[in-house]
């Protein structure tokens, strides 16, 4: 046999022994890609609560506050206060142009002093009618007469002290005063322009109790009614808490904004100042239990919604079909499919196959959700 020949023969035996280390290779490879085992981060799905909170921020005002006018006409001359300024009941807040009610004064005093002098005068002729009429020198209707026109007199004096009495009390309305103890909130008319009676000129919040202003939108205001406990929180001032009481309910919505105002009263507090920016928090009850998860624990497998559970047993994860009920700023509403004690996939759901094996170790992060609303808790696992 030829050398040729022998190596002819010997080279499938080889190229068959290289195919068959090619495929020991491949199945030794596969079988260590099924063994990797995958780290998850992953959120645990808690006992969702009975009820909910419910947060609205507004701002701290008096309970009463005075829009203050001048009962007359006039143009002001003065404006005594400034915004944010204390003022005492009695205090002087504003002044009008008195000159022409002074006038009135003069000319109604004028007119009572003419008056005192036609009663005198109609007092004389009565007393001198009586005279004659005692002494048969005059008849009974020259004193009836004398008599009504001394009454007449009469009248026309009161008239006219009325009349000046007016008068003095317009003159004291040129000043506009405090009728109350307060803060001055608002100015809306100052000096040099001319105001008509009733027309607003400052604004003051009236010492005593403060409340918070919130607007609540239509679907939570059966949650509030008048006498309701809630929570009253600051910004400036974490630290400060109170406790506030719903004291009114608007009937109608805001035609604008569509929400109800809600007035909170709250304990009286140096801290609290007008104007401050207030939170308030009411507890609701539940009326559906939702469970809140992360957007991207959600993963799509057909046209069905599927999140990946862990089986802390066997350390595998499954598809589950889970039923979405709304979408939120912070993930998604969850309405079926879930309950607590449940380990979901919280990302990487593209990776994920049905029993593949992982892991929570390291630092993976088990976050609590619980019902829509909620928060939850965190923890490290290690």
């Amino acid at each position: 046999m030829s050398l040729s020949s022998s190596i002819l023969r010997k080279l499938p035996v080889a190229g068959l022994m290289a195919a068959a280390l090619g495929l020991a290779g491949c199945s030794q490879e596969k079988a260590e890609v099924k063994d990797i085992i995958r780290p998850v981060k992953v959120v645990e799905i808690a006992q969702a609560h009975d009820t909910r909170t419910l947060s609205y921020s507004g701002s701290v005002r008096a309970r009463t506050e005075s829009a203050l006018a001048f009962r007359v006409n006039g143009k002001i001359t003065e404006r005594l206060v400034d915004i944010g300024q204390h003022v005492a009941s009695g205090d002087v807040l504003a002044r009008i142009d008195p000159i022409d009610y002074d006038l009135s004064v003069k000319s109604a005093q004028a007119a009572l002093d003419a008056a005192d002098r036609q009663v005198e005068t109609s007092e004389l002729a009565r007393k001198r009618a009586e005279q004659l009429f005692d002494k048969k020198f005059a008849p009974k209707s020259q004193l009836e007469q004398a008599t009504l026109s001394y009454d007449q007199a009469v009248a026309t004096r009161d008239s006219a002290r009325s009349t000046l009495a007016q008068a003095r009390n317009q003159v004291g309305y040129t000043d506009l005063k405090a009728d109350r103890d307060g803060i001055i909130t608002a100015v809306s008319a100052d000096v040099g322009q001319v105001v008509g009676s009733g027309s607003p000129v400052v604004t003051v919040a009236v010492d005593g109790e403060k409340e918070v202003l919130i607007a609540v939108p239509e679907m939570e205001i059966a949650e509030f009614k008048p006498g309701k406990v809630v929570k009253a929180g600051f910004w400036s001032d974490d630290a400060l808490a109170l406790d506030g009481k719903v004291r009114e309910v608007a009937g109608s919505a805001d035609p604008q904004s569509r929400t109800f105002a809600v007035r909170v009263s709250l304990p009286k507090d140096p801290r609290v100042l007008l104007g401050m920016t207030a939170s308030i928090e009411a507890s609701a009850a539940n009326e559906r239990q939702l469970v809140s998860i992360p957007l991207s624990a959600l993963a799509e497998q057909g046209t069905q919604s599927i999140v990946w559970t862990v089986d802390r047993g066997a350390d595998t994860v499954h598809a589950r079909p889970v039923k979405v009920a709304e979408f939120a700023a912070d993930g998604v509403r969850v309405a079926e499919g879930l309950k607590p004690g449940d380990v979901v996939v919280a990302a990487g759901t593209q990776f994920m196959t049905e029993n593949l094996k992982v892991k929570l170790a390291g630092d993976t992060v088990l976050q609590s959700a619980s019902a829509a609303g909620d928060g939850g808790d965190t923890k490290q696992v290690r």
